[in-house]
């Protein structure tokens, strides 16, 4: 029998196939090349973040594990899940638990996290964005959904100035993520609501000298 469902894309592959939609072409010339000092693009960033709500801490490499374990300890996080390529010397200085993740927990599962700690590939100053890819130091998606708090290290040589410089350093074929702020919306009465669709606390880590 016939599914209704079926005869549907059945009359659109007959209508695309009777009326092919010729090639179009896509202007590609963006705006490109935009440089800032190091000093003016941190401004920038940091900017952009605190506009979004987001909690900015800058410090330099070797401090990135005495950073990772104030921040965690200042929002109460006893139990952290962190992606299976972080580099383990960032929670040198955390005294919780650590929980590793792997493709077969349970997306659920990771709501027991108190929070997660991952890098980014890219960031945007001119937006306040961070790009993440699923590269090893980052995970999958739903580690960086799921749990309440987010830090985010992020290092000021991968921050572009504006989205054409970020998005030419992204690999097109990876998943990518867009972070702009905590996770945010409004409901019937336009009332701000956080943690809906993501964690309900950014605090991203930008290591000035990285």
């Amino acid at each position: 029998m016939t599914t209704a469902r079926a005869t549907v894309l059945g009359r659109i592959r007959d209508a695309l196939a009777l009326a092919p939609t010729p090639g179009t072409a896509v202007p590609r010339d963006y705006r490109t090349g935009r440089t800032l000092p190091d000093d003016e693009r941190l401004a920038l960033f940091t900017g952009r973040l605190v506009d979004y709500k987001a909690h900015v801490h800058a410090c330099t490499a070797d401090r990135t594990a005495e950073v990772i374990a104030q921040v965690l300890r200042e929002h109460g996080a006893r139990k952290v899940g962190v992606p299976a390529g972080l580099d383990e010397r960032w929670l040198d200085a955390y005294d919780g638990e650590i929980q590793q993740d792997r493709a077969d927990i349970p997306a659920p599962r990771l709501d027991a996290l108190d929070g997660v700690v991952t890098g980014a590939a890219v960031g945007c100053a001119e937006t306040g964005t961070i790009f993440l890819d699923g590269s090893p130091d980052q995970g999958r998606r739903a580690l960086s959904l799921v749990p309440d708090l987010h830090v985010c290290v992020v290092d000021l040589s991968a921050v572009e100035v504006g989205v054409p410089e970020a998005v030419r350093r992204l690999v097109p074929e990876r998943p990518t993520t867009l972070i702009s702020g905590p996770s945010a919306t409004s409901d019937i009465e336009l009332e701000r609501v956080e943690g809906v669709h993501g964690p309900r606390t950014l605090v991203v880590v930008i290591r000035v000298d990285a």
